[in-house]
């Protein structure tokens, strides 16, 4: 079970949960290898449970729940927002459906959680079709805050981490399918090109259908010990869907969390309606918890250089480890080895049995 990222504070939502892979010790035998063949061809499933959304986990300074407080001002509390961001009853609408608007929503206490999960529900909509529609929103974990620029709506060459659900897509040459859900990690040092649909930085990604829905959509963003999954709820059953999975992201403590979204020559609404914080109770060895996570510098260890960065239409991500399917096809080629060399092995002594009793 996980949260409702809908509108109460502590009601629980069933969903799919995953499983992470069991070791196995011991060389199998000719008998263990149907066994192990069924167990190793049941499909993987996502990488990481999601927290159960009890309420001793939900961090209240950090979340965004209705009732909100402050609705028909300027300001609310724990939350500051600007721009054509609006608050209603119902939702915090970061752009209307008009061109040339940016707005975002920023947390104003800084998070010191080093093992966190984020539950947003929002919605993107508008009279825009085909690709009549844009830009899309962002969400945030950086060290800038309330800072307008042209990356939906927010800064450039930001601090921390940023998941964009990219509804237009820029590079006509793309093979990605919009609307697409991608990652990306900044120290500073690094431009979010639009004109590439920031395909040149990008952790990992996924296509998520997730506009002009008539039910609820969720996206789940967990950091923990290094590792960013992403998962989605848009296809109204009531269960995560992984979109990525990627070890080896170091991201600091006291960031702040935001949402901002912008719209060009193409426009949407783009709402939230509830962002939820849950702390995610993980053990960590006397060496980390020695760590001044302050001081860490947002990085991937595992990202590759730009110009490696390709498109992969089905939305594997293209520098992450070895994960899910990959896994889970390497496990299974390495199987059908041992089965093949147990076969021949086994063959191959029989006949020697054979041959030794013509002696005899």
């Amino acid at each position: 079970m996980v949260a409702d990222p809908g509108g109460g504070g502590g009601g629980g939502r069933g969903r799919g949960g995953s499983a992470r892979w069991a070791g196995m010790a011991g060389a199998p035998t000719l008998l263990l290898l149907p066994a192990l063949l069924l167990a190793l061809t049941a499909p993987p499933r996502g990488a990481a449970e999601l927290t159960d959304g009890n309420n001793e986990h939900l961090k209240r300074e950090h979340s965004l729940i209705k009732p909100y407080q402050g609705v028909g001002s300027s300001s609310m509390p724990l939350w500051d927002f600007q721009g054509s961001t609006m608050l209603t009853s119902q939702y915090v609408r970061l752009t209307p459906d008009e061109r040339s608007k940016e707005g975002s929503i920023w947390n104003r206490v800084p998070c010191f959680l080093k093992d966190w999960e984020l539950h947003v529900q929002f919605k993107i909509h508008g009279a825009g079709k085909k690709n009549l529609h844009g830009d899309g929103f962002a969400l945030w974990y950086t060290r800038e805050r309330l800072t307008a620029g042209p990356v939906f709506g927010s800064k450039d060459n930001f601090h921390g981490l940023a998941i964009f659900l990219d509804t237009y897509p820029n590079d006509e040459a793309t093979e990605r399918v919009f609307p697409y859900i991608s990652a990306m990690v900044n120290n500073g040092s690094l431009n979010y090109d639009h004109g590439k649909d920031g395909r040149w930085t990008e952790l990992a990604g996924c296509t998520a259908d997730i506009r002009n829905q008539n039910h609820d959509t969720f996206l789940a963003i967990r950091y923990s010990r290094g590792r960013l999954t992403v998962m989605t709820d848009v296809e109204d059953k009531n269960e995560w869907k992984n979109c990525f999975d990627v070890a080896g992201v170091r991201l600091p403590t006291g960031y702040f969390f935001g949402a901002s979204a912008g719209t060009g020559d193409l426009s949407d609404n783009h709402d939230i309606i509830s962002m939820k914080l849950f702390q995610l109770m993980v053990e960590h060895t006397p060496e980390e918890e020695n760590i001044d996570w302050t001081k860490i510098e947002p990085s991937v260890s595992l990202l590759k250089s730009p110009k490696d960065n390709v498109d992969d239409p089905t939305g594997n991500f293209r520098s992450g480890p070895l994960t899910g399917w990959k896994v889970f096809l390497l496990l299974l080629c390495s199987l059908l080895g041992i089965i093949v060399c147990a076969v021949v092995g086994a063959v191959v002594f029989q006949k020697r049995q054979e041959r030794n009793k013509r002696f005899y």
